[in-house]
C-alpha cells in the first residue's frame, strides 16, 4: 500500500487537488530554513521543507513492479525527503551471526542480486539526487528508511526512540533525523492484532507507551510521519460500525476496549489521542480537513473481495508540533481504485 501527501506549487499556491481516478500526494510546507551552517550542498542553514511519507508494502517489489509511476511522482513533487515504511528488506549479516540493520543482505546469491535491483533502482533520476539510511529487519519484515537530498546535511541520525541508544529499535521501525531548528520522525508502528494471547496487543501497548515517553521529552518541533496504524477518530474510518464490530472468527477480547479492528479499538484510539495531547501534536491532515472525505480521505483499503470491500481507513499521518501547525501549507491523500492504488502521501512547510 501506498501512501503520500500533495505538494505546494513553486509559486507557493497550494496544489489542485487532482480528479479521481489520479495518483498524487500529501504536502505540508515545513520549518523556515535556519541560520546555522547545515552543510551539504545547499545554501548554509538550509533545511528540508517538502516530506513524503509512503509504506511501499516491499520496496523491492516495487522496484520491480510500479517503480516508473514512483519515479514520475518524485520528479514531479520534487521532494526533499521521502520517508518509506515496510522496506521489507533483510538486514546483512550471514545466518547466526550478527547483524547490520543499516546494510542491505548481500551473503548469498538471491540477497546480492536483491541488492542490486535496489541500488540499481536508486542511482537513476531522480534518486540519484539521494542519499539512504536504512533500518531493517532480520528478515523480510517490516524495516524503514529515509531519502534525503545530498545537499542537506542532518545534524545526527538515529535509530531507537530511546536517541542515547546506539542500537537499532526492533525490526527497524524508526528512524530520527535531527536538524537545527526540527526532529523528523519516521515510524513503522506495529499491528495491534486480534487477540490477546497473541501477544500483539502487550506489543501494541508497550509501542504507545515509548512513543507517549518520546514525544514527552523531545525538545525540539516533531515532525512525525509514517505508517501509525492507528484511526483516531470515527472521521477516519468509512464504516464506524463496521470496524468496532470487527471480530476474527468470531473471537472477542476478554476488554471491551480491545474489541474491532486492529488500529480502530477504542484502546488504541484512547492512547494516541494521549499521545497527541501530551505532546502538543496536532494531526496535519485533520487540521486542514474538518469533514470526511469518501473520496479521498483513506490510506488503507480493505481486499476488494468480500465483506472488506469499500471498506476504508486512514492509518498514515504527518503529525507535527503545535507550533508548526500554521506552517502547514496542504496535506491531502490521493489514489485511485478500490485498493488505492497510487496512493502517496506528502507534507510541506511554509
Amino acid at each position: 500500500m501506498k501512501r503520500f501527501f500533495q505538494p505546494v506549487l513553486k509559486d507557493g499556491s497550494p496544489a489542485k487537488k487532482r480528479p479521481a481516478g489520479a495518483a498524487t500526494s500529501d504536502c505540508v510546507d515545513g520549518p523556515a530554513p535556519t541560520a546555522a551552517d547545515a552543510g551539504g550542498d545547499g545554501p548554509p542553514g538550509e533545511e528540508p521543507r517538502r516530506f513524503v511519507t509512503w509504506n511501499a508494502n516491499s520496496l523491492l517489489l516495487r522496484m520491480k513492479s510500479d517503480w516508473p509511476a514512483f519515479c514520475q511522482f518524485v520528479a514531479r513533487v520534487d521532494p526533499d525527503v521521502i520517508c518509506v515504511q515496510e522496506v521489507r528488506m533483510p538486514a546483512a549479516g550471514s545466518k547466526g551471526a550478527p547483524k547490520n540493520p543499516s546494510e542491505l543482505k548481500d551473503d548469498t546469491t538471491s540477497s546480492r542480486e536483491e541488492k542490486q535491483t535496489v541500488l540499481r533502482a536508486l542511482s537513476s533520476s531522480p534518486f540519484k539526487d539521494y542519499r539512504v539510511w536504512w533500518s531493517l529487519s532480520d528478515s523480510k519484515y517490516a524495516g524503514t528508511a529515509v531519502f534525503m537530498k545530498k545537499k542537506f546535511e542532518p545534524k545526527k541520525v538515529s535509530f531507537n526512540l530511546d536517541r542515547t541508544s546506539s542500537k537499532h529499535d526492533a525490526d527497524g521501525r524508526v528512524i530520527i533525523v535531527e536538524f537545527e531548528s526540527f526532529l523528523l520522525l519516521n515510524t513503522y508502528a506495529p499491528n495491534n492484532g486480534w487477540k490477546e494471547e497473541e501477544n500483539s496487543f502487550q506489543r501494541r501497548r508497550k509501542w504507545d507507551k515509548r512513543m507517549l515517553e518520546f514525544v514527552q521529552q523531545v525538545n525540539k518541533p516533531l515532525i512525525w510521519c509514517g505508517d501509525l496504524n492507528v484511526s483516531h477518530d470515527e472521521i477516519d474510518v468509512s464504516h464506524p460500525d463496521f470496524f468496532s464490530d470487527a471480530k476474527l472468527n468470531g473471537y472477542i477480547p476478554p476488554n471491551k476496549e480491545d474489541c474491532g479492528q486492529p488500529g480502530f479499538t477504542l484502546a488504541e484510539r484512547q492512547r494516541f489521542g494521549n499521545i497527541l495531547s501530551q505532546g502538543k501534536l496536532v494531526d496535519a491532515y485533520r487540521y486542514l480537513h474538518k469533514e470526511k472525505d469518501m473520496e479521498c480521505g483513506f490510506s488503507w483499503s480493505g481486499n476488494p473481495v468480500g465483506k472488506y470491500r469499500g471498506k476504508r481507513m486512514r492509518i498514515d499521518y504527518f503529525v507535527v508540533s503545535e507550533g508548526l501547525k500554521d506552517r502547514i501549507v496542504s496535506c491531502e491523500m490521493h489514489g485511485h481504485g478500490i485498493e488505492l492504488e497510487g496512493l502517496y502521501c506528502t507534507t510541506f512547510f511554509a
